[in-house]
């Protein structure tokens, strides 16, 4: 996006190219917008970064004595006269500087003023998450963009557990419920394990061949395909699963993951995914072509073992953040506690689902998601479907009130698709 306005326009000989510059400024005024920047920039700003508390006017402030940075991040939220503190802001730096801001305005009319008639490279309501600010603020802080592929289409969210049984097909199977059904965005539920998965038990939908034609002979694949093989489990949520016989392996034909994901891009706002790390092709390229991978581990010693093995994979093309780490069973009887998770991996956990499992075993048996039921299960896959790039909040009845981006292009731009 080129910057026209009182910022000016970024040029290659402008501040981004001195190297005596910090490279990452940001004052907000509040310790969680503050923690996600620290969580998401920490690896994107390699000139340094440096997050002060304050707000936009504390920015000016300090603007008017100190060297202007590549990129300066500042926060408008509660400020009466957000238009006029950042024409003032633009009077002490240097044109060309990339200017990011956080606020709580989610008006279109607001971000295209800002946007288009200030010279603001971009734009981030709150809550901001970790996924927003990959997607939108990362790429203009190293130059290095996502490109056409990733932003068109639906978003592919792939669900791994750390160890067989750590919980992944319940988070990843309430997950799509949640999207499909309580936000109503058009979803599919993809089950891997095309032999022993039980996603689509979980969800009492239905099992079918398509997904194993699919993988083994991908020159099928096409929009009547896809509205074939996927079968409804509700209006907008629906089920890519197969049931096949023990006996009989699949042939994958290399390639074909990608090529089904494309595919399902075209007709869903989110797949969701349940990919256990096996070393087949089909799996690998399945979690590779992904935009979000989370590692569902629970509180042992092996979970905690095998969960920084799959934090050290290199990100695909399309992951532009680090896994999302959702601690399943905490506070179960002789369950590692999550300082001391968090202490082993030197990560922290993002989500964490009590151990709850009367309600889930329960569930699984009924065929009923417990996404369904409130309690802090339910709040756990909410908080969940925000770090995965849904924003979603509630009315006085707790229904959903969906949002696709916590930036407001986002809305228009991120996932391709209208409101079916």
């Amino acid at each position: 996006m080129s910057s026209q306005g009182p910022f000016g326009s970024l040029s290659e000989d402008g501040v981004s190219s001195r190297p005596d510059r910090l490279t990452v400024l940001a004052f907000v005024n509040d310790p969680a917008s503050e923690q996600v920047l620290r969580d998401s920039l920490s690896e994107a700003t390699t000139g340094g970064m440096d997050i002060r508390r304050g707000t936009v006017r504390t920015a000016i402030a300090a603007m008017a004595k100190l060297q202007t940075p590549e990129v300066l991040i500042v926060d408008i939220a509660g400020e009466e006269q957000p238009l006029q503190a950042l024409g003032e802001l633009s009077d002490v730096v240097e044109p060309g500087v990339r200017v990011l801001v956080i606020g709580d305005s989610a008006e279109v009319d607001f971000y295209r003023h800002i946007t288009r008639g200030m010279g603001v490279m971009e734009y981030l309501f709150k809550p901001i998450t970790r996924e927003a600010v990959a997607r939108h603020f990362s790429p203009l802080i190293t130059r290095k963009a996502l490109g056409q592929d990733a932003a068109r289409g639906g978003r592919v969210v792939v669900i791994i557990g750390a160890r067989g049984g750590a919980g992944a097909t319940t988070v990843a199977g309430n997950l799509a419920w949640m999207l499909g059904v309580s936000a109503k965005r058009h979803t599919v539920f993809v089950e891997s394990d095309i032999h022993m998965g039980s996603g689509a038990l979980l969800l009492g939908g239905k099992t079918g061949p398509g997904l194993r034609m699919a993988l083994e002979t991908p020159d099928r694949i096409d929009p009547l395909f896809i509205e074939r093989a996927a079968q409804p489990v509700a209006e907008r949520l629906h089920a890519l699963a197969s049931e096949e016989k023990l006996t009989e392996p699949m042939n994958y034909a290399p390639g074909a993951a990608r090529r089904l994901i494309e595919a399902l891009r075209v007709r869903y706002n989110f797949i969701v995914m349940d990919v256990p790390y096996l070393p087949m092709a089909c799996n690998r390229e399945l979690i590779e072509f992904a935009h979000h991978r989370v590692i569902v581990m629970e509180p042992s010693l092996a979970s905690v073992r095998d969960t920084l093995r799959l934090l050290g994979l290199p990100n695909g093309p399309w992951q532009p953040q680090s896994p999302t780490v959702v601690l399943n069973r905490h506070g179960r009887p002789g369950g590692l506690t999550r300082k001391q998770i968090e202490e082993a991996l030197k990560v922290k956990i993002d989500v964490s689902i009590p151990d709850i499992p009367k309600q889930l075993n329960e569930s699984a048996n009924f065929g009923e998601p417990a996404v369904t039921v409130k309690g802090p299960f339910r709040q756990a896959i909410w908080d969940l479907s925000r770090e995965i790039g849904f924003v979603a909040g509630r009315d006085e009845d707790g229904a959903a009130i969906s949002r696709t981006s916590s930036s407001v292009a986002g809305m228009f731009k991120v996932l391709g698709l209208r409101g079916r």
